[in-house]
């Protein structure tokens, strides 16, 4: 059993492993993923576990978790925006009071005497360490009580430190001088890091509003309010409310609330969310609609197949959310780092310090400190944090607006690896309906108009799929003929009398059940039809043969595109069907695929997909039938068509619901900038992190005599936050 929800109470990086950690001891909890970029967590066990038991341990350390049902998400926004609101408060404050907190230390603090500006910038710091940097102390003191650390332990140290330590000289300047030490203060230092730290957390909150884009645009597809039809009697009722087989009614330019099949009137339904096809379609009496869906021009009425917790639509914002929460096995690597990172800092900052003491120059307790404090300052891991799940919410985002649902991060990161993609043919490559390509007609002394209307009749008495594409190529909208006798035949055909004639439709072996004997004329015509790997369909009356329709599953305009893209990249290109060779080829030939094998059945694919993998290679495949789903589920990254059986996308990694094999090389192409922006991401956080640590410590000094500022620590630490949260915005463009 998964479940997602909401986390609160996360600062940084470390707080998702603390968080993570803690809740993976509670007693039926099998794995758990916590994402600090989306502030989510997914929680698998093998039951139903209360959010009570779930959060008796978390709320210690300051964190809770909170459903996602739509009541609770509606109280998780509106809380959100007022913490964002506080946070912007914070911000003001802290500003408003480090502003002449940086200038008498900065420039007045020689002007004035020192005893009167030190009592005057503790003052101006007092605000800011009491009200706008009170939450990291508080954070701080959570996580020690359940013997984790993380940012805000390490912003309270450093902040903490330089305060108390200027405290001190403030009210007992003599004890260094004593020592011969000048009782140095560095308020200025304590504010303004607190100020540039929030300043970093308030455009680090703006920009991860954006990387939830897909989901809220999914959201916003529901509708909350219905017409239902009681007893023939409109009423406007909440969308909780509808049941299963309940009638609503929908007018022109109203989204559809929920799935259903039409059961009055018809109209034009934009299903662009789904299909990303601008043209609207036309649905009448029986067929099947989806939520989110936009009504065109006409009314109807419809009846609930599913509730809104089961819809098309939420299965979507369901899976894009967890695919959002899920972590790429790279994660793994930056968790590991994060766990042990802090405790790491807090050592490597008093080494430093203890370093200045003993070896430094004079002043050296005023050195010791600076030294400590830039340490814990500017080694706060919030960018490494950032690196990761920013970047794959942002790709797994811009995915789903491209129509491409991606259901977890380890499926992105697979998809930028992979050499060999397989295709299917029918219904991946090809349309997957047949349609007719060709007509001929044998008879002279025949009434063309009569035999058609006979023969539309005949066909859309069958179900079968060859008998539907005939009625559709026919398109004959008056009056049916009537026929009396209807049989069907499987495998076959079928026939029925009109007029006292026996009509037939059907393939050769049919007509040949039948007495019905082809000319050499109509033989050549079979051998010819035979060569271009069509479906025959033959049309007589009586003994003599009608005519002679050739069917064929039409490939995609855009496979042969696709192909060609694919294997311009270096990607080789497979294809294996079930039907046979003649079929294999022609498609083969017509989108320019090289490697094609043919009459596969379910066992055979998942063989090949097998025998590739064992020569090393990155293995995709793309299907969209039953007999696709064991290959699906082999292969390194499956790929299924929205149009497909549930089975197949239940068995695949990606679903592309445009049907179109240009979406395979989109999201190749978008796990591959992902990846990179990921891959930059974590370059600059650790490349940051290594350099800035020894310079903190005050490597250059003995060189330069160059000491790095706290203030500039922080402003450092607050840069390289956002700059990785904009770097993996760049994949929405």
């Amino acid at each position: 059993m998964i479940k997602v929800y909401n986390i609160e109470g996360l600062s940084c990086a470390a707080c998702a492993v603390s968080s993570q950690k803690i809740l993976s001891k509670v007693k039926g909890v099998e794995t758990v993923r916590v994402n600090y970029a989306a502030h989510t967590a997914i929680v698998e066990s093998e039951t139903e576990l209360s959010l009570e038991d779930l959060n008796q341990r978390l709320q210690k350390a300051g964190y809770k978790l909170l459903p996602k049902d739509d009541a609770a998400e509606k109280i998780h926004k509106e809380q959100a925006q007022k913490r964002f609101a506080h946070l912007k408060n914070e911000l003001l404050v802290s500003a408003i009071f480090a502003t002449p907190l940086f200038v008498i230390a900065m420039f007045l603090h020689g002007v004035m005497p020192h005893q009167i500006a030190n009592y005057i910038m503790l003052a101006l710091c007092l605000p800011i360490m009491l009200w706008s940097g009170r939450r990291f102390f508080v954070l701080a003191w959570q996580q020690a009580r359940v013997g984790q650390s993380n940012m805000d332990t390490l912003v309270a140290l450093g902040t903490g430190t330089a305060f108390l330590f200027s405290l001190f000289n403030t009210f007992f300047p003599e004890q260094l001088r004593s020592s011969g030490i000048e009782p140095h203060v560095y308020y200025e230092t304590a504010g303004l890091l607190i100020s540039f730290i929030l300043l970093g957390r308030y455009f680090e909150e703006k920009a991860k509003r954006r990387t939830s884009g897909a989901v809220e645009g999914l959201l916003s597809l529901r509708v909350l309010e219905v017409a239902m039809l009681i007893d023939g009697i409109e009423k406007k009722v909440p969308i909780e409310a509808v049941m299963e087989g309940d009638l609503l009614l929908l007018r022109p330019g109203e989204k559809l609330p929920l799935d259903g099949e039409i059961v009055a009137g018809l109209s034009e339904l934009d299903e662009s969310m789904l299909s990303g096809e601008p043209l609207p379609k036309f649905k009448t009496i029986g067929d099947t609609i989806f939520a989110g869906t936009l009504n065109g021009g006409g009314s109807f009425t419809m009846r609930v197949s599913k509730s809104a917790d089961n819809t098309l639509l939420s299965q979507l914002i369901k899976l894009v959310e967890q695919a959002q929460s899920s972590q790429a096995p790279v994660q793994k690597l930056v968790d590991k780092i994060s766990a042990i990172f802090v405790p790491t800092v807090v050592v490597f900052a008093l080494l430093s310090g203890l370093l200045w003491w003993f070896f430094g120059p004079a002043p050296q307790l005023t050195h010791a400190v600076i030294a400590a404090v830039t340490v814990l300052v500017i080694a706060c891991p919030c960018a490494l944090g950032l690196a990761t799940p920013t970047a794959i919410m942002v790709g797994i985002g811009a995915a789903a607006k491209k129509g491409i649902l991606i259901k977890g991060a380890e499926s992105l990161q697979a998809a930028q690896k992979i050499d060999s993609i397989i295709f299917d043919k029918t219904g991946t490559l090809t349309e997957g309906k047949p349609k007719v390509i060709s007509e001929q007609w044998l008879q002279e002394d025949i009434d063309i108009i009569a035999v058609k209307r006979v023969l539309f009749s005949l066909a859309n008495q069958s179900e079968h799929p060859l008998s539907k594409a005939i009625c559709s190529y026919l398109q004959l909208k008056e009056d049916l003929t009537k026929i009396e006798e209807f049989k069907s035949v499987s495998g076959r055909g079928v026939s029925a009398f009109n007029a006292g004639m026996c009509f037939l439709l059907g393939n050769l072996q049919w007509m040949s059940e039948n007495g019905i004997v082809l000319s050499e004329k109509e033989k050549e015509i079979v051998e010819i039809e035979k060569q271009g790997a069509n479906t025959l369909i033959f049309y007589a009356q009586d003994t003599k043969l009608l005519a002679i329709f050739a069917l064929s599953d039409q490939v995609k305009h855009t496979a042969v595109v696709a192909v060609d893209a694919l294997k311009k990249m270096g990607i080789a290109v497979y294809m294996l069907t079930g039907d046979n060779a003649a079929t294999a080829a022609k498609v083969a030939n017509e989108t320019g695929i090289d490697h094609v094998k043919s009459d596969m059945l379910p066992q055979d694919k998942i063989a090949f997909v097998k025998e590739l993998q064992s020569q090393g290679k990155k293995v995709a495949m793309v299907g969209d039938g039953i007999n696709d789903a064991p290959a699906l589920a082999q292969a390194d990254l499956g790929i299924a068509m929205n149009s497909g059986t549930d089975i197949a996308i239940e068995s695949a990694n990606m679903v592309l619901l445009k049907n179109d094999p240009l979406q395979v090389l989109e999201a190749i192409k978008l796990s591959r900038r992902t990846m990179r922006i990921l891959r930059q991401n974590l370059f600059w956080a650790f490349f940051y992190n290594i350099l800035g640590l020894p310079i903190a410590a005050g490597l250059l000094y003995p060189f330069w005599g160059i000491l790095l500022d706290p203030m500039l620590a922080g402003a450092a630490m607050a840069f390289s936050s956002v700059s990785v949260v904009l770097n993996s915005l760049r994949l929405a463009r």
